[in-house]
């Protein structure tokens, strides 16, 4: 079996931070999020990806020059205008003249789901096409899929009320398909999978199943469920540890062994400190990530926030629920908290206040 995964897409929802780097590129603790997907992938033995791209793409080349992950052997293909999740897969499929059973995966999920298991139950189903499910405690904001008690599909509903909901199983993102399924897809013309493919199999009574599973799944679209990847990965989401050369210094609290922490400082868990970090007298780390050469002045707080790499930060600043960009400079005394985004080498002055603010790469706030 080998894998498409669906990269194309703007990440919108994660500017600044994407106006310059796709989403999938974009670190989970040190690591980027696609490779975090390549490794789950490379751990049930496929070896060819092809990477259905759109957005930045040169990105993706520079990212991966030799077009190898590890054991994994890259293909790509480039959309010249957005030809939606099924669309995407069709185009990848002709392209390339795939004429085989694949995983298909959204380029936004990070899942411990068992492939292995998956690829299984659609074997034993005989489908055309499985789609992986996950529980969620509100499924207003998402998909549910019905299914009968052998898997089989029986009914999709987008976003229902909460209270109506007959089910909470929603429609993870990651598919297995067959030659069959492609079929069923419009060549050359923007195709939702989920809102058109699917519903077109299941009303021609076409095998779909779907299999619930129990396993990690965080869509990291927004902000919050971006830094929320930390967290989880910091936790074990992934396994441990959650980067190379990192050691849990306590429960939790993960550090690599050239970070530089002054015995005044407090970091609780979970946090990561990376390469060459220094942090100076009286930082506190309450829950956050502080990326590879990136310093903190000292009387300086961060709580559940997330520093890219090479952040210098000054003297008594307060940065919490915030994402900073690479190379990013905050002034003595600066505050960035709810939920502000601070694009890659920004400049915040000395004293000022982001509240809730995007900044855009390189550009400064007084």
């Amino acid at each position: 079996m080998q894998a498409i995964i669906l990269v194309g897409g703007e990440g919108t929802r994660l500017r600044p931070l994407t106006t310059t780097t796709p989403k999938p590129l974009l670190p989970i603790v040190e690591v980027a999020f696609l490779e975090r997907q390549l490794d789950w992938l490379a751990s049930y033995g496929i070896k060819d990806v092809v990477l259905s791209l759109g957005y930045l793409p040169d990105a993706f080349f520079a990212h991966f020059p030799n077009n190898r992950f590890g054991d994994i052997n890259l293909r790509y293909v480039v959309e010249s205008s957005p030809l939606g999740t099924a669309g995407a897969i069709r185009f990848a499929v002709d392209e390339l003249g795939i004429q085989q059973r694949c995983v298909v995966c959204n380029g936004d999920v990070l899942t411990s789901l068992n492939l292995a298991e998956m690829e299984n139950f659609h074997v034993e189903h005989k489908a055309d096409a499985t789609i992986s499910l996950t529980w969620v405690d509100d499924p207003s904001a998402f998909g549910v899929v019905d299914t009968s008690s052998d898997g089989r599909v029986v009914e999709f509903i987008e976003k229902p009320n909460r209270e109506q909901a007959s089910t909470q199983w929603i429609n993870s993102g990651t598919y297995i398909l067959e030659p069959a399924a492609f079929s069923a897809i419009p060549a050359g013309v923007p195709v939702s999978i989920e809102r058109e493919t699917f519903p077109t199999l299941l009303a021609a009574a076409a095998p779909l199943y779907a299999l619930a599973t129990k396993g990690y799944w965080l869509d990291i679209g927004t902000p919050e469920k971006y830094r929320q990847a930390h967290f989880d990965v910091l936790e074990g989401a992934m396994g441990k540890p959650p980067v190379m050369g990192a050691q849990e210094v306590e429960l939790c609290c993960w550090q690599n062994e050239s970070a530089s922490v002054d015995p005044t400082a407090k970091v609780s868990p979970p946090s990561f400190l990376g390469a060459e970090v220094g942090i100076s007298a009286r930082v506190i780390i309450d829950g956050s990530t502080i990326g590879t050469k990136s310093s903190l002045g000292p009387d300086t707080q961060v709580v559940r926030s997330v520093l890219h790499d090479q952040v210098a930060v000054g003297t008594s600043v307060n940065i919490s629920d915030s994402i900073i960009g690479s190379g990013a400079i905050i002034g003595d005394g600066a505050s960035v908290i709810d939920d502000s985004i601070i694009g890659a080498g920004a400049k915040i002055a000395p004293g000022a206040t982001i509240k809730g603010a995007r900044l855009a790469p390189g550009s400064r706030a007084d």
